[in-house]
């Protein structure tokens, strides 16, 4: 039974090691991610909501029997004047 002698491994050359330390940072901080990145989402569907309820209000502001008789006073005069 012969013992072999297990070769000494050659150390990486320092400029290897470094770039490798440095993918991989950069890999990990892209895994983790931003904590916050899912806020614009949300703030966005907040924004649509509230531009819809505020289209609502003022169709149903519009479409009410003042509002309606005041814009129809108000084309009739215009047309009326330029004729």
């Amino acid at each position: 039974m012969s013992l072999a002698l297990a070769r000494p491994q050659r150390r990486a050359p320092r400029r290897i090691v470094r770039r490798a330390r440095t993918h991989l940072v950069s890999r990990w901080s892209a895994l983790r991610g931003d904590p916050e990145a899912g806020m614009t989402t949300a703030e966005y569907a907040v924004g649509t909501l509230a531009a819809c309820t505020f289209a609502a209000v003022l169709i149903a502001v519009v479409k009410s029997g003042a509002v309606t008789s005041a814009i129809t006073k108000i084309i009739t005069n215009a047309l009326s004047i330029g004729s």
